[in-house]
């Protein structure tokens, strides 16, 4: 008589429950369906964009683990929809004159696509000052005459508001968000939990441009902070001898050195960790990290006008990697992008995405219309 082995009488005694639970959880589908998005910058050190690379240039991991990528081929043609995200209480109301006069440098971000730009307001409160439309110019005539708000600085209701508006423009829109704001969230509405979810779970690039929060503030939200206590004190995880690029960044050498040795469940428990305390601590720079975008610090409209121009020159020029995530697991998800062998080039690309349970629907954030 044939042995049948015992694995396979197990896969065989399954089945029946697997199917059912196919019929019960139609989310299971929803949830396989997932296409992540991945806009990678390359750069060579002397800051120039590295073009002519192919998805076979690329290695991408999620949790650890490989997936297959395609790469699309003309992701800079694509139309953008832009949200402007100004922080008009608080200390933002000191710097609302270093906004006038962006029209030019508003054109030179967006490029020669199609798009579509709104403009979001945010003290204590979000408000939707100008609706998503394809005029620059009224952009920036609204970003000339704004008004100050109470002393409110709520970061992260005023990013939440502008991912929520953002997920009604059209699906075939490249996203993104630039947010001026100081660097410290002024407690805002939306949790930490929240605005992690919402910021990872769309494909938005986020470009921040922070003035320094006050002493006070960041005292505030550093006695909230709850660090790591990830491995030992030195290896992989000991500050002393540490890459250049992690320093200030610590959340980012531990990720890095948990990938190598976690299991992906354990890796993405880390993510959600170290995202959410770089949250607290500096709120505007971490929301650039996690999307792949750019940060840069500005003390006056010359600052900023800099930055601003140096970044229209990142815009249309990246990578769009895409890939279906295997296994599709609800939760945060760490995502790790190289390039094979190691040439000497600079890469930025998205650190996270969620997937959401759609048992469990993302908050939508409240906010006002002006």
């Amino acid at each position: 008589m044939t042995r049948i082995p015992l694995a396979l009488l197990l896969m065989l005694s399954l089945m029946p429950a697997i199917a059912q639970q196919a019929e019960d959880s139609p989310t299971v589908l929803s949830v396989r369906s997932t296409l992540v998005q991945v806009p990678v910058q390359v750069k060579t050190k002397s800051d120039k964009n590295v073009f002519a690379l192919t998805a076979d240039n690329f290695i991408l991991t999620d949790n650890g683990i490989p997936q297959t990528i395609t790469l699309d081929d003309d992701a800079g043609s694509q139309p953008l929809a832009l949200a402007i995200v100004v922080q008009t209480g608080g200390a933002g109301a000191a710097h609302l004159a270093d906004y006038y006069g962006l029209g030019a440098i508003l054109d030179a971000i967006i490029g020669d696509v199609d798009h579509r730009v709104a403009v979001v307001s945010f003290d204590s409160t979000a408000r939707l000052l100008l609706p998503f439309n394809p005029s620059t110019g009224l952009a920036a005539k609204q970003l000339d005459n704004l008004q100050a708000g109470d002393n409110g600085a709520a970061i992260l209701d005023g990013v939440a508001f502008a991912v929520s508006q953002l997920q009604q423009q059209p699906a075939d829109y490249r996203h993104a968000i630039l947010l001026l704001s100081e660097t410290i969230d002024q407690d805002s509405n939306t949790s930490m939990e929240e605005a992690l979810r919402l910021i990872s779970n769309t494909n938005t690039t986020m470009y921040s441009f922070a003035f320094s929060s006050t002493h006070a503030a960041v005292h505030h939200e550093a006695s909230k902070f709850t660090g790591l206590n990830p491995g030992p004190t030195h290896g992989c995880f000991s500050r002393d001898g540490a890459d250049a690029e992690y320093e200030g960044h610590y959340s980012k050498q531990v990720l890095d050195c948990i990938s190598q040795l976690a299991p992906p469940v354990r890796l993405a428990t880390m993510a959600f960790v170290a995202a959410r305390n770089s949250l607290r601590t500096n709120t505007a720079e971490s929301i650039a990290q996690l999307t792949g975008g750019e940060f840069a610090h500005f003390s006056n409209a010359k600052d900023l006008q800099k930055s601003l121009v140096a970044v229209s020159n990142d815009v249309p020029n990246f990578y769009l990697i895409s890939f279906h995530p295997q296994p599709p697991t609800p939760g945060l998800h760490s995502l790790h992008v190289e390039l094979r062998d190691h040439p000497p080039f600079e890469l930025k690309a998205r650190s996270a995405y969620w997937i959401d349970d759609v048992k469990d629907p993302a908050p939508t954030p409240a906010a006002t219309k002006n």
